[in-house]
């Protein structure tokens, strides 16, 4: 059964006629007539009363309008539960770097669900190169992460902003030159898995710096409170959307041989839930503008 003649079907209901139906739904008037015939035959009833010389909807035919609206709006609306509609998803599961948890990731999501407020956001923390596994394997929709070296050709990488890396310390440290600093302060260092991590140590071998180890954390908060107690420095993201903690920290530029986190939500080309996303990668944009300026 074609979904036409439904749509035919409910256009003879809001015209009122035949005539009006064809201009409608841009066929002629003697093709409404076979269409309503062919919608008769396969039902195997009457839809109207054709006792005069305008046909009209009977008890019968008007009783169908409303079934007839659902069909035609349950046709096309069909793709909308999987490619993401905000009106029709119950659930986004995101996967997050936990340098984003504090200020990106609520700021935005919190601009989304004033938009869509029956949607529903679980938040699944984690590194890098383990959320986009989880991305991989569909148990995560979508994922902010630092950009992987290699993105697989069935990803679709959306880049939200460059971080510039940077020395982080207490406020009471004095000395301003990264190296001095870096050689002679205990280094508070990102687990090596990590993205940022990996970064760091790149720019500590490019420029010949012997760090003395003293800590490894997988999470920037937890960083940030050890250097907050002066226990440390470490080499971290200049954060876009920074804490209260963050912001109260000494930021020291690594100069010019300074290097940068690219950060973004990936997910897989065949995500389901892709507008969805993509609404929530404009929020993230919008998010770290007003914040930069």
């Amino acid at each position: 059964m074609s979904i036409s003649l439904f749509k035919t079907l409910i256009a003879i209901s809001e015209t009122g006629s035949f005539s009006g139906a064809s201009q409608k739904v841009f066929v002629t008037h003697a093709a409404v007539g076979q269409q309503m015939r062919r919608l008769e035959e396969l039902l195997s009833v009457d839809l109207f009363d054709r006792t005069e010389k305008t046909p009209r909807l009977n008890q019968l035919g008007n009783a169908l309008i409303p079934k007839a609206k659902a069909i035609v709006f349950s046709y096309e609306t069909i793709l909308d539960d999987l490619t993401g509609d905000p009106q029709m998803i119950g659930e986004l599961t995101l996967g997050a770097v936990p340098s984003t948890i504090r200020g990106l990731i609520p700021m935005a999501v919190k601009r989304l669900i004033n938009t869509y407020p029956n949607l529903h956001i679980k938040v699944v923390p984690g590194i890098s190169s383990k959320l986009l596994d989880q991305v991989e394997s569909g148990n995560l929709d979508a994922a902010v992460i630092s950009e992987p070296i290699r993105i697989p050709t069935n990803f679709n990488w959306m880049p939200i902003i460059k971080e510039e890396l940077t020395l982080l310390t207490a406020p009471e440290i004095t000395e301003k030159n990264p190296i001095k600093i870096l050689t002679s302060a205990p280094y508070i260092r990102h687990t090596r898995q990590a993205s940022v991590g990996q970064l760091a140590d790149e720019w500590l071998f490019i420029n010949n710096v012997i760090v003395k180890d003293s800590m490894e954390m997988e999470s920037l908060e937890n960083i940030a409170s050890m250097v907050a107690h002066n226990l440390g420095v470490s080499i971290v993201p200049n954060i876009c959307v920074p804490d209260d903690l963050f912001r109260s920290l000494q930021k020291i530029s690594l100069g010019d041989n300074s290097i940068y986190r690219s950060l973004g939500i990936i997910m897989r080309n065949d995500c389901s839930k892709i507008k969805l996303v993509q609404r929530l990668y404009d929020q993230f944009c919008e998010t770290t503008i007003k914040n930069i300026s």
